[in-house]
């Protein structure tokens, strides 16, 4: 049995984490609150645990990462979410963001592509404590099964957005991308309005891993 500790230096490295993301202009206090609570060091390989509470992305294995801190609490704060939200997130990784939905009283839907990393995070999350909805398939295709959802957030680069993710939003939801080739991407908010009525703004540059389409990957 695997024993996750969560020590009184790790909290403090948190803290310091937190403060930094403030600075940087993230000002959502819920936000803030739920980086402050999630040990970001239980998902990284115990060769980085050192640089767990650095502001920095780091590899997780099957050709992803655990973003950076500054960029979960950006994305987070742009989808504006509220207690009971039902949000689908694509591209689970290792479940760092879902984490952050969840604390901040969300019912989190996350899909991860790569089956590796899939069955490493479904067995991990529930093991720290924190139980998203996780699926193994195609995040293009999003969950049609599930929606509509209030809010959608892609944690991978898209060379456009998805149509379809579009159609399993409510009106009024929000969708979080960041939109752009491989070499950097803007971030992008859609506040669906009505089926017919989207309004699209740009925000801030960002560095993601592609999203990968058509079928699942082992």
């Amino acid at each position: 049995m695997t024993i996750y500790l969560d020590s009184y230096r790790h909290k403090g490295l948190r803290k310091k984490l937190v403060d930094a993301i403030h600075e940087k202009g993230i000002t959502d206090g819920k936000v803030l609150e739920a980086i402050n609570r999630v040990p970001r060091h239980l998902f990284m390989d115990s060769s980085f645990l050192e640089f767990a509470y650095q502001d920095n992305a780091f590899p997780i294995g099957s050709g992803q990462t655990i973003s950076q801190p500054y960029t979960v609490a950006y994305q987070t704060q742009l989808l504006q979410v509220l207690p009971g939200d039902k949000i689908l997130e694509i591209g689970t990784g290792s479940g760092y963001q879902s984490c952050i939905l969840l604390e901040m009283g969300a019912k989190v839907y996350t899909i991860e592509r790569q089956k590796k990393l899939f069955e490493k995070t479904r067995s991990f999350l529930p093991a720290i404590g924190y139980n998203p909805k996780m699926f193994y398939g195609d995040g293009y295709k999003g969950l049609p099964a599930y929606a509509p959802f209030d809010k959608i957030i892609i944690t991978a680069a898209a060379p456009e957005i998805p149509q379809e993710l579009i159609n399993q939003m409510k009106n009024g939801g929000i969708l979080v991308i960041p939109v752009g080739p491989m070499e950097v991407q803007t971030m992008v908010t859609i506040h669906k309005i009505s089926p017919n009525e989207l309004i699209r703004t740009g925000h801030d540059h960002f560095r993601f891993v592609p999203m990968l389409g058509n079928k699942a990957k082992d």
